[in-house]
């Protein structure tokens, strides 16, 4: 059963995926290519900075990759009322965790290609003097990240459109209530406190509180 939940959902995203890889092989080796100054010794601050600029594209791809991925689980379940899902002659739990690992091994094939860009970018790189590069560190990260946002999404996208409804609203909520704030200098901040807490030491989302650098000190 797993590898027909596997075929469908490979199905579902698989345009996606495709082009997610090979955005996310292209991305390390674009970025480290343009660190650099044709024939010319490449300078450690200048290589940072450049990379800096680069950096975000990782944990923002991470986000929407699992979210994406997340939400397309369940979006057939929900057009069809969950008809075939409680047809099948397993318990509810079985068939989520079904979905959720289909899911999982979708999300390796993006990664891997980034894996794969970011072992070609470091290999073939000039590194300047007192920096290193981290191919296998910064995969295992976004992996992680990826996941995270992964899980968290499955499980909102499991209650529904109503539920992410809900998550919409909250999330407007706060950005309004940070604005007028600034506006007014209230000393409210809500936004600031909630996403302090969230990439925080304990917080869900620390994952994404990180230098996103394939080559770094």
């Amino acid at each position: 059963m797993f590898r027909a939940v596997l075929y469908t959902q490979w199905k579902w995203t698989r345009a996606a995926l495709l082009v997610a890889s090979i955005a996310l092989f292209a991305l390390p080796v674009t970025s480290v290519r343009q660190a650099g100054h044709g024939d010319q010794e490449w300078e450690a601050a200048e290589v940072l900075l450049s990379l800096s600029a680069w950096a975000p594209l990782y944990p923002i791809t991470a986000a929407l990759l699992g979210t994406l991925v997340a939400f397309v689980a369940w979006s057939v379940d929900h057009q069809g009322e969950h008809v075939y899902a409680l047809s099948l002659p397993v318990p509810r739990w079985h068939f989520v965790l079904l979905r959720w690992s289909a899911g999982g091994v979708l999300l390796l094939l993006p990664v891997v290609a980034l894996w794969i860009g970011l072992l070609l970018a470091t290999a073939t790189a000039q590194v300047p003097t007192g920096l290193s590069a981290y191919p296998n560190a910064l995969t295992l990260r976004y992996l992680l990240a990826t996941f995270v946002s992964y899980a968290l999404l499955f499980v909102v996208g499991q209650g529904g459109k109503r539920l992410v409804g809900y998550l919409l609203v909250a999330v407007g909520a706060v950005i309004v209530v940070s604005v007028f704030d600034a506006i007014m200098g209230l000393g409210l901040g809500p936004a600031n406190r909630i996403g302090a807490w969230l990439i925080g030491p304990l917080g869900p989302l620390r994952v994404f509180d990180a230098r996103w650098l394939p080559i770094d000190v």
